[in-house]
């Protein structure tokens, strides 16, 4: 066992893990990527890389496959395949006008119940809310139509790897109000996590520290590829969250109850505890951290049968 692997897995023993850093980062995102890979089928795999390599050439998404450069295809095809699941945060890039205009959709990333202090959702709020789980569902007819191309198959099968893996992060389906926040705290983004600047400047929040707690709790270790880095985290997942512990709660299709799966650890579990201003402590980091490693799982896994049934269905 390399010295990663044991880390994470004595981390995992001990949950007294301690976070101070940034990560569902791009790390997230291909972990579960990486996992939906591992129980898809062959045919399935195949089909996905073949429509990713359809993508429109303004929207980058196939630019990272390189059929020249000498490495094992099946490596190459895995990476596009994880890239894609990044991609959606790829175009958030300012730096590309053309890109961004046509491909960002800021509100395509989350599902926002919005609940109060009691725990119970606020029916009809009147602020706007995200349409992740309306998104799924056109994405999944997208992939499944016989009607639609290839290249826009290909930007509907990127949304769908990287907003099914959002809706696992419990801060990514809801919106607390408050009387610090009677619209809304965004997620979690308007609470904070430290204390306010002199010079006003970004404030770690607690959005921030559930999206980033792979590479928070697991450092890459200098200029590693991806695939070094994953390829122990997916062994201690694989071991840790097999997939018969998710049989019977995949709810294929039902992005709805994906979403309120989500809402639900946050009364009791995501804001349990904490306090404004502050980090949180070692157990709750630990909590943190070991139902952020079951989430990406159980995304990997719905996303790698919802592919199955679309690309390889069983006769």
């Amino acid at each position: 066992m390399n010295l990663k692997l044991k880390f994470l897995a004595a981390s995992l023993c001990l949950l007294v893990l301690a976070a101070e850093g940034f990560g569902w980062d791009d790390a997230g995102h291909k972990l579960s990527a990486r996992i939906a890979w591992e129980v898809m089928t062959p045919a399935a795999r195949e089909r996905a890389v073949r429509i990713l390599l359809s993508a429109p050439e303004d929207s980058d998404l196939s630019v990272l496959y390189n059929a020249f450069g000498g490495r094992p295809e099946d490596a190459i095809k895995l990476e596009l395949f994880m890239h894609a699941s990044t991609w959606p945060d790829v175009v958030r890039n300012r730096n590309f006008p053309v890109r961004y205009a046509k491909y960002h959709k800021s509100n395509w990333h989350y599902g926002a119940i919005f609940w109060g202090e009691d725990g119970k959702v606020i029916k009809e709020f009147p602020e706007p809310s995200g349409v992740a789980v309306e998104k799924l569902g056109d994405f999944e007819k997208t992939l499944r139509s016989s009607d639609s191309s290839d290249a826009d198959k290909a930007i509907a099968l990127a949304w769908f790897l990287h907003v099914a893996g959002d809706l696992h992060n419990p801060l990514h389906n809801a919106s607390r109000v408050t009387a610090s926040e009677p619209k809304g705290d965004q997620g979690g983004n308007m609470f904070y996590l430290e204390p306010a600047k002199a010079d006003g400047s970004w404030r770690f929040n607690l959005h921030s520290f559930w999206d980033s707690q792979i590479t928070n709790n697991i450092p890459r270790e200098g200029a590693a590829c991806d695939t070094d880095y994953l390829e122990p985290i997916l062994k201690t997942e694989l071991a840790l969250y097999p997939p018969a512990l998710f049989e019977d709660r995949l709810k294929l299709g039902d992005y709805a109850a994906w979403n309120l799966e989500g809402f639900g650890y946050l009364p009791d579990v995501v804001y349990r505890g904490l306090e404004r201003d502050r980090m949180p402590d070692a157990v709750y980091n630990a909590k943190a951290f070991r139902l952020s490693l079951e989430q990406l799982a159980f995304a990997g896994y719905r996303m790698g049968e919802t592919l199955n049934s679309i690309f390889d269905p069983k006769p």
